[in-house]
């Protein structure tokens, strides 16, 4: 049996574990079967939703183990990038499931990265209305971030995830073996979502990540569980208080002000997430420098740890009004006002909504420029 270790979400009945190990692939269909009965759920049918990629290298391991469990399984693939995140993937994954005849005791599991779980989350929150799912995540930021609280959605032209819902999973199961086959771009984004939360939490964490650098670049499971497991009980923690992001929760989107505006105006094909919440990092770091509140020199510290995560595409060519734009049609704005969380120190933030918009022009127009080269 693979050593593991677990994090638990308190949610009351709707509470779940995120098991983290090494060769976990190979027991999920146990694993699987127990949180569902934890549950109070029987079935033996599941819809395994995943992307062609991610099938070819994990999909194979991932079957057996959940036929050996004794479940009936279908599979069903979407595409490959932010760009398929959208409703006509969604209406085709319902229509898929409708003639496969899934009913309300049957379960969805999502194998992939973000996407992939944002679009089955989705799609499990509202077909049937409702059905539960499981989350096998093989991305850093599939793992210590959009796995975990129950957000689920999809994008429009207008802006990222403006369509989505609150369900929760009722397992995540983090294989970090599967980090290992991951392209240098992919760690280079989660890195930076790790960062986030030393940034926003522990700077004990945020020294970590910096210090086992080399060995977390080439996926050593000894050095990325640790690190899984404190950004996974830093959510947990801040799920648990804050289910619906009614107050404590936006702070996990420091660095999504700016990087959800990138996204939207590349057309979700230039960046990844993780780049994109990078320099978005970067951006509120300047801004929280240019209020007053944080010293030039916490800024300049966050600026190497993400520049030494990897180098990301130029956003040199990008209009400061059309990223201001985008902005102003994120779903984090209130009545027009955009909503930053702020570093005052690495380990701790606040969230400001009274930042005058001629400040993140001037921001902008010299930011794109100069984290570009």
């Amino acid at each position: 049996m693979s050593d593991e270790e677990r994090v638990r979400v308190p949610l009351g009945e709707r509470s779940y574990d995120i098991v983290i190990g090494e060769g976990l692939l190979r027991r999920a269909g146990a694993l699987t079967r127990n949180a569902l009965e934890a549950a109070g759920l029987r079935t033996s049918r599941l819809a395994l939703i995943s992307n062609a990629r991610v099938f070819e290298l994990y999909g194979r391991t991932l079957c057996s183990g959940l036929r050996r469990a004794g479940f009936a399984l279908s599979v069903h693939l979407v595409g490959d990038g932010e760009r398929y995140k959208t409703l006509r993937t969604v209406e085709r994954l319902y229509q898929e499931l409708a003639e496969r005849r899934l009913d309300r005791t049957s379960a969805i599991v999502a194998l992939g990265g973000g996407v992939v779980g944002d679009i089955a989350g989705f799609v499990a929150a509202t077909f049937l209305r409702g059905i539960a799912y499981v989350h096998v995540p093989t991305t850093v930021l599939a793992a210590i971030d959009s796995s975990i609280g129950g957000k689920t959605g999809v994008n429009l032209p207008q802006g990222k995830n403006l369509v989505g819902a609150f369900h929760q999973p009722r397992l995540v199961l983090v294989d970090v073996a599967t980090l290992r086959t991951l392209p240098p771009r992919e760690v280079a984004a989660g890195l930076c979502e790790a960062l986030k939360y030393g940034v926003i939490r522990d700077a004990d964490l945020f020294d970590r990540i910096i210090a086992h650098l080399s060995a977390l670049r080439s996926g050593e499971a000894a050095a990325w569980i640790p690190v899984i497991r404190r950004c996974c009980e830093i959510k947990a923690d801040i799920v648990c208080r804050d289910e619906r992001e009614a107050g404590l929760r936006r702070i996990l989107n420091f660095g999504h002000t700016f990087g959800h505006a990138l996204e939207s105006v590349t057309r979700y094909r230039r960046l990844k997430h993780g780049e994109a919440v990078g320099y978005g990092m970067l951006m509120a770091a300047r801004l929280a420098v240019r209020l007053g509140l944080l010293p030039l020199g916490e800024a300049e510290r966050l600026h190497r740890a993400v520049a030494a995560c990897g180098r990301f595409p130029s956003i040199a060519d990008l209009d400061p009004d059309a990223v201001l734009a985008a902005m102003r049609h994120d779903k984090k704005a209130r009545a027009g006002r955009l909503t930053f969380v702020l570093p005052t120190r690495i380990g701790h933030v606040t969230v400001r909504d009274d930042v005058p918009l001629r400040i993140v022009r001037a921001l902008l127009r010299e930011s794109l420029r100069d984290l570009s080269s």
